[in-house]
């Protein structure tokens, strides 16, 4: 009796977090979270005052469930940390609707912060005892798009610093009417946050009281990740209009129609001509027309097709504009790839400086690079990987170099891509999987189920995150005199390799630097492990005995 006396103190005398659930008839959840000092008065609140449409909404049904937390280390911070943390999770499980009580409260150090990620894993195993599907194994859902887009991350250091800079650059922007060409661009590498930290600005400007009157835009020209944020919209209760493609956006604004606040993930992605429903010169300079503030990630290294391309001088003019109005942010760390320096060193040199160096002996703990010696065992490998739920997803992916026309049918089945005993179809072609409740059209390529027998290209994982990627590396990628080298006539990627007609009316070929790009992108998605076949004969055999 003791023991329970004590046990209930944590509950009814310490701060607690707590989730209150709804099942609804089509099988899903709205769930709401919260943390308090005293759960009887809440819960009391709740019930008899609360008159919040979201609250409303469960309060009205017969099967509401509610879990009390509580810990003997909690305290307001660890407490606050903790309803963050749910809500992260609980917005990225499929069967979650709806998120309500939508704050982002992440803590900075105190006392307690080094036992938040123990603490949390035991929560939530404890809770999975309690309901399997709106509890996922933790695994699973750390490997979801969502989650890895979701606005509920705690931000590092650098993000954070460039959030502060951010709301005060937005903020000064909004008050200054008079103010012209509010041009923020946010700079880094693959893997550096960019996605994480646009997300989390998106959602403060959507439902942060400062902002709550100003109509805020999500602009992305990637189907892919489009998808993602506007799952996120969903579930958080941001109207869907507020995330569209750049085209949409420009059509339905003018100067005189103005957004307030433009967010712009993945920037180097617009177009800088003309290019089906899209009748101007350059998308970038049409969305900072029509918006008071625009803030915009960039980074060339990922720029891919010839109607992406930005002239030498236009793109040196728009840096160097924001650089001087001290609106250039740069990000700097590496957050993706969970390797040491030295390991992130031999992939930046293979792909920026086409060296080819020893593999470094020293990855083996967290992320693994693996040279394969034929096609077939690299995509078994890369299946055995996907098999292991607590791996997460792994995926194949390659350069584009074989046929593939999405709006055309190959005289065979599909189109393939074929190297030595291995041939699988390219991606997005495999018949959707259906499933209850899980309408995979709605999520991102690497997601589906069906696209583990797949090949992706850059058009697919642009973006994304992989646990382990294998890189089939085409023909277009050679090795030669002591150096890796670049073939536009050995790829497919007719965007990559044709001509642009440029601002003088000179047409030229930038294939060789779209290749090397797209070769970045595709090196850069694995989170533990990069697993490399290369068809060119010696790049494979520079690769095979830089791994001995």
């Amino acid at each position: 009796m003791g023991e329970l006396k004590t046990e209930s103190k944590f509950l009814f005398s310490y701060p607690t977090v707590y989730i209150i659930n709804t099942e609804k008839k089509s099988r899903e959840y709205a769930v709401y979270v919260g943390e308090t000092n005293d759960i009887v008065r809440r819960t009391k609140e709740h019930i008899n005052v609360d008159k919040r449409d979201d609250w409303l909404e469960i309060n009205s049904t017969v099967n509401s469930r509610m879990y009390i937390i509580g810990h003997k280390h909690f305290n307001k911070s660890l407490t606050l940390d903790i309803e963050n943390r749910l809500m992260l999770f609980l917005t990225s499980v499929p069967h979650v609707k709806t998120v309500f009580n939508r704050r982002t409260n992440q803590q900075g150090d105190y006392y307690t912060s080094t036992e938040v990620n123990e603490i949390f894993s035991k929560i939530w195993r404890k809770l999975r005892e309690k309901n399997e599907k709106l509890f996922p194994l933790e695994s699973i859902v750390r490997d979801s798009a969502l989650f890895k887009a979701s606005p509920f991350h705690k931000l590092t250091d650098e993000q954070k610093n460039a959030s502060v800079v951010i709301k005060s650059k937005v903020t000064k922007s909004l008050k200054d009417n008079n103010a012209t060409r509010n041009l923020v661009i946010v700079e880094g590498e693959a893997g550096a946050g960019k996605t994480v930290l646009m997300s989390n600005l998106f959602y403060d400007f959507q439902v942060g009281q400062e902002y709550e009157a100003k109509k805020t835009f999500l602009l992305v020209n990637h189907d892919q990740q489009q998808k993602v944020y506007l799952q996120i919209a969903k579930k958080l209760g941001i109207n869907k209009e507020y995330v569209c493609k750049p085209t949409h956006f420009i059509n339905t604004h003018s100067e005189e129609n103005k957004a307030d606040i433009v967010i712009i993930d993945e920037a180097h992605l617009l177009l800088t001509q003309g290019k089906h429903s899209y009748r101007g010169h350059n998308q970038l300079e049409d969305i900072v027309k029509r918006a008071r503030v625009v803030v915009a990630v960039f980074d060339e290294k990922q720029i891919l097709t010839t109607e992406q391309y930005w002239d030498e001088e236009e793109l040196s003019k728009l840096l160097d504009h924001a650089e001087e109005k001290d609106n250039l942010i740069r990000l700097k760390n590496q957050l993706r790839i969970n390797a040491d320096k030295e390991t992130i060193n031999w992939i930046r040199n293979f792909i920026d400086n086409g060296k080819i160096n020893v593999i470094p002996e020293n990855d083996s703990k967290n992320y693994k690079i693996r040279i394969f010696e034929k096609a077939s065992d690299l995509y078994n490998e890369i299946q055995e990987k996907n098999r292991n739920q607590k791996k997460g997803i792994s995926r194949l992916v390659g350069t584009y170099d074989w046929e593939f026309n999405r709006n055309k049918l190959n005289n065979q089945d599909y189109w393939n891509v074929n190297v030595g005993d291995l041939s699988i179809p390219w991606n997005l072609q495999l018949p959707v999987e259906k499933a209850k409740k899980i309408n995979y059209n709605d999520i991102s390529w690497a997601e589906q189920p069906q696209t583990i027998n797949e090949i992706g290209s850059t058009y697919t994982v642009q973006g994304f995150d992989l646990n382990y990627v294998g890189v089939i590396i085409g023909p277009s990628v050679k090795y030669r005199n002591g150096k890796i080298v670049f073939d536009p006539s050995k790829s497919a990627n007719k965007k990559a390799i044709r001509n642009r007609t440029l601002r003088d009316g000179s047409k030229k070929s930038f294939g060789e630097m779209f290749i090397k790009n797209e070769l970045n992108v595709l090196m850069t998605r694995g989170v533990n492990g990069l697993y490399i076949f290369a068809v060119d004969e010696e790049l494979q055999n520079m690769l095979l005995r830089a791994a001995k």
